[in-house]
């Protein structure tokens, strides 16, 4: 079984990110990630509607930071406190290597390969240092732009499942990618 340990918090560097913890700084960025209908038409859930309701997703993602059971790394560019993006593992499944991607970045910074760079580092990170063995991706069939970026970093479709899923009145399909750490082609 998977022994996690996120303290101290791993921050990340890459070519042109710094991906660490957010704080309440970051707040105002996380409603725009959270609530721009731009950036999350694909990610079936409400809306906040209040900083009230971001610090909550906040301190619970610090909380599952502090007791291992997930991480979210807050990106932002190298020099810069501004956020751009987040990006973590969450549905940690410690006794089977596995973990679920999860992502958003603010539309302004979208095909300047900022997400594949990020995420690149975080399975690194995932099969390096947290010693996963596989990493699940749970999207919109309609998500072409998530779908690519997935291939891109070698996952692989496991399942289609049609409407498996009842948001907003109505059934919705979803996709499931993986990728096996012994499939991992870290990108330099």
């Amino acid at each position: 079984m998977l022994e996690l340990n996120f303290n101290p918090f791993p921050v990340l560097e890459t070519e042109r990110l710094t991906l660490k913890q957010m704080t309440e700084i970051d707040i105002p960025t996380l409603f725009i990630l959270r609530t721009d209908h731009e950036i999350i038409r694909y990610i079936d859930r409400i809306p906040p509607t209040t900083y009230s309701e971001i610090k909550s997703f906040l301190e619970k993602a610090n909380d599952d930071i502090q007791n291992n059971q997930g991480i979210t790394w807050g990106m932002y560019l190298k020099g810069s406190s501004e956020l751009i993006g987040y990006l973590g593992f969450w549905r940690m499944q410690p006794e089977h290597y596995r973990a679920e991607i999860g992502y958003a970045l603010l539309s302004s910074h979208w095909r300047k390969g900022f997400m594949t760079e990020g995420i690149n580092a975080i399975l690194d990170y995932g099969f390096s240092k947290m010693n996963m063995h596989s990493i699940e991706a749970n999207i919109n069939p309609a998500n072409h732009a998530s779908k690519a970026i997935l291939e891109k970093m070698n996952f692989k479709k496991e399942a289609y499942f049609r409407e498996n899923y009842y948001f907003n009145g109505q059934f919705l399909d979803s996709e499931i990618f993986s990728l096996i750490q012994s499939d991992f082609i870290k990108e330099n």
